[in-house]
C-alpha cells in the first residue's frame, strides 16, 4: 500500500508542473505581472490577467506584447486603472515600452521600474513623491514622461548617465528647487518640458543642450536665458522672475523680463481703453507725419541745412522746418506706427513705415532686406484714398491651428515685441502673406471667466469700430482653447527705437533737429 501512495503523490506532482512546462512566458515576467495586477485592484477590464500564474504571451493578455517568451511591451494607457504599480517591475528585464498614462494611479512612482526600458510614460495620473533615482540607471531610456501628476520636492542630481534621453516631460507637477547641474549631461535631449512647477534658480546648465523645444513657463526661474537658446524653434519662458538688468556675455535678457509672471489684473473697460488710447495716439502720429510729408516739396537739401547751422553758430536753433524730400533721403521721418504695437514696453518693437532711402554720399551701407520699404508713396496714397471712401472691413475669425502654423507655434524667432497686454508675433502664410498676431495675456482677464471669451468679444467689438485712413485696421481675431489673439496687417520697417538708437543697420544717426521734431510730434499727439 505504501508504494501505491508514493505513485499517486508523484503523479499529482507531475500534473501540477504541466502548466509551467506548457507556459510560453518567462516565469519572472509572469510573477511581476501577477503582482502588478493585484496592486491595480485586480481590474476585470484587463482581459486574461490573473493574480497568480497564467501565460501572458500564450494567452495574449490585454496590453501585453511579447517576443518569444519575454514580455517586451506594456501598454495600458487610458483604461481607468486605479491603485499602484506593485514592486516587481524590475523583473521585466526585456520590457522596452512601458505606458500606463491617463489612468488614476496613486502613491509614489515605484523605485523598481523596467530597467531596460527606452520609453516610459506615467503621465496624467495622481502619482506623488519625487522622480525615483532608479531612472539614473536606465541607460537605454529615450523618452520619459511623468507630467501632469502630483510630484513634489527637488530633483535629484541623477542625469549623468542617460546618453540616449531625447524627450523629458516633468510639467504640471509641484516640483521645486534649483535644476540639477547634471541636466547638462543630456547631450541627446531635444525636448524638455518643465512648465507649471515651482522650479527656482538659473538655467545656465541648459545652454549647451541640443534642444528644439523648451518650455519653462510659470515657474520661479531667475537670472538670464543663455543666448544659445535663442535659436530654439519652440521656446516659452513666460511667467518667471527673469533678471531686469543687462545680461552678461553669452546670455540674453528675457523678452518678458520685469513682468515676473504676475501683476494686477486689468478690468475689461481699462483693457479696451488702453488699446483704444494706443490706437488714437498712433493715429495722431500718422496724421502729423502724413502732412509733414505732403509739405516736403522744397528742393533744398537737409544736409546743406545742417552744414549751414554748424557754420553759422546755430543762429536758428529754435526754428524747426518741415522735412524736405532730400532730407527724407538722408534721414527717415518720424516713424509711422501700426496699431498692433501700441503697448510695447521691453523691446519697443514697433513697426515703422519709412520712404525708400536714396543713395547719398554720406550713406554707404544698405539697410537689411527685412527692413525694406513695405509701401511706396503711390501705394500708400492709393490705400489712403480707398480707406477714406470704402466701407469698413469686418474682423474675421482665424483658426488657432492656422495661426500656430503661420507663427511656427509662436516661436521666439517670430516674436516682434511685447507690451503690457501680451506679445506680438509675425505670421507668414504659404502665399507669402504676412500678418501681425497680438497674443493677449490671459492674466488680464477675470478669474471668473478663465478663457476671457466674453471680455475678449467686447475688446474685438470696440477695436473693430475704430476706423481711420491712417490706421491699419484690425484684420481678424482668434478665441480658441483659452487663447485670445488680435490679427493686424504687418509692416516690416523696424521700430521707432531702432531709428532713434541704432545706426548703421537702419540709417545714419538722426540729427538733433529731426529728433526734436519727433519729440514735438509725439507731445502734440498726447496733448
Amino acid at each position: 500500500m505504501y508504494p501505491s501512495s508514493c505513485s499517486s503523490l508523484g503523479f499529482l506532482l507531475l500534473l501540477s508542473l504541466i502548466p509551467f512546462a506548457l507556459s510560453k512566458t518567462n516565469s519572472q515576467d509572469v510573477a511581476a505581472l501577477n503582482v502588478m495586477y493585484t496592486s491595480l485592484n485586480s481590474p476585470s477590464k484587463l482581459d486574461g490577467w490573473k493574480a497568480s500564474g497564467g501565460d501572458p504571451c500564450g494567452d495574449s493578455w490585454d496590453g501585453i506584447t511579447c517576443s518569444g517568451s519575454k514580455v517586451t511591451e506594456v501598454r495600458l494607457s487610458g483604461m481607468g486603472l486605479t491603485g499602484t504599480l506593485g514592486y516587481q517591475l524590475s523583473n521585466l528585464k526585456s520590457v522596452t515600452y512601458f505606458d500606463v498614462s491617463k489612468n488614476k494611479l496613486q502613491n509614489q512612482i515605484p523605485y523598481q521600474l523596467p530597467p531596460n526600458a527606452a520609453y516610459i510614460d506615467l503621465s496624467k495620473n495622481a502619482f506623488t513623491g519625487n522622480v525615483p533615482y532608479s531612472i539614473s540607471l536606465m541607460s537605454d531610456l529615450e523618452h520619459l514622461d511623468v507630467g501632469n501628476n502630483k510630484l513634489n520636492g527637488q530633483l535629484t542630481d541623477m542625469f549623468q548617465k542617460l546618453p540616449k534621453l531625447k524627450v523629458m516631460d516633468l510639467s504640471n507637477n509641484q516640483l521645486s528647487g534649483d535644476l540639477p547641474q547634471s541636466l547638462s549631461s543630456l547631450k541627446s535631449l531635444a525636448q524638455l518640458f518643465l512648465q507649471n512647477n515651482k522650479f527656482t534658480g538659473k538655467i545656465t546648465m541648459l545652454g549647451d543642450l541640443p534642444l528644439d523645444e523648451l518650455n519653462l513657463a510659470n515657474n520661479k526661474f531667475t537670472g538670464w536665458i543663455p543666448a544659445k537658446l535663442e535659436d530654439i524653434n519652440n521656446l516659452d519662458t513666460d511667467g518667471n522672475n527673469w533678471s531686469k538688468g543687462p545680461a552678461p556675455p553669452g546670455q540674453k535678457k528675457a523678452a518678458n523680463a520685469g513682468k515676473g509672471g504676475g501683476g494686477a489684473r486689468i478690468s475689461t473697460g481699462v483693457l479696451i481703453a488702453l488699446i483704444v488710447l494706443g490706437v488714437v495716439v498712433i493715429a495722431a502720429l500718422l496724421i502729423i507725419v502724413f502732412f509733414s510729408r505732403r509739405k516736403s516739396s522744397s528742393p533744398s537739401s537737409f544736409l546743406d541745412d545742417e552744414e549751414k547751422s554748424h557754420h553759422q553758430n546755430r543762429k536758428s536753433n529754435n526754428n524747426f522746418t518741415p522735412l524736405t524730400s532730400q532730407e527724407l533721403s538722408h534721414n527717415p521721418p518720424p516713424p509711422v506706427l501700426p496699431p498692433h504695437a501700441e503697448s510695447f514696453e521691453s523691446s519697443n518693437s514697433v513697426d515703422v513705415k519709412t520712404p525708400q532711402k536714396a543713395p547719398s554720399q554720406g550713406y554707404n551701407k544698405q539697410p537689411p532686406a527685412d527692413f525694406a520699404q513695405s509701401l511706396n508713396d503711390n501705394v500708400f496714397a492709393s490705400r489712403l484714398n480707398s480707406k477714406k471712401g470704402g466701407a469698413a472691413r469686418a474682423a474675421v475669425p482665424y483658426a488657432l491651428s492656422d495661426l500656430q502654423s503661420a507663427t511656427a507655434s509662436f516661436a521666439a524667432g517670430r516674436l516682434l515685441g511685447e507690451g503690457s497686454l501680451g506679445r506680438v508675433y509675425r505670421a507668414k502664410y504659404a502665399d507669402n502673406k504676412v500678418l501681425a498676431v497680438k497674443k493677449i495675456d490671459s492674466s488680464y482677464f477675470h478669474d471668473s471667466n478663465k478663457d476671457g471669451g466674453d471680455e475678449f468679444s467686447e475688446i474685438v467689438a470696440s477695436i473693430s469700430k475704430v476706423h481711420h485712413p491712417n490706421i491699419v485696421e484690425l484684420v481678424g481675431f482668434c478665441s480658441e482653447q483659452g487663447h485670445n489673439m488680435l490679427v493686424y496687417e504687418y509692416y516690416r520697417n523696424g521700430s521707432l527705437h531702432d531709428f532713434l538708437h541704432n545706426s548703421g543697420d537702419f540709417s545714419n544717426p538722426l540729427t538733433w533737429n529731426t529728433r526734436v521734431r519727433i519729440a514735438l510730434g509725439t507731445a502734440r499727439a498726447v496733448e
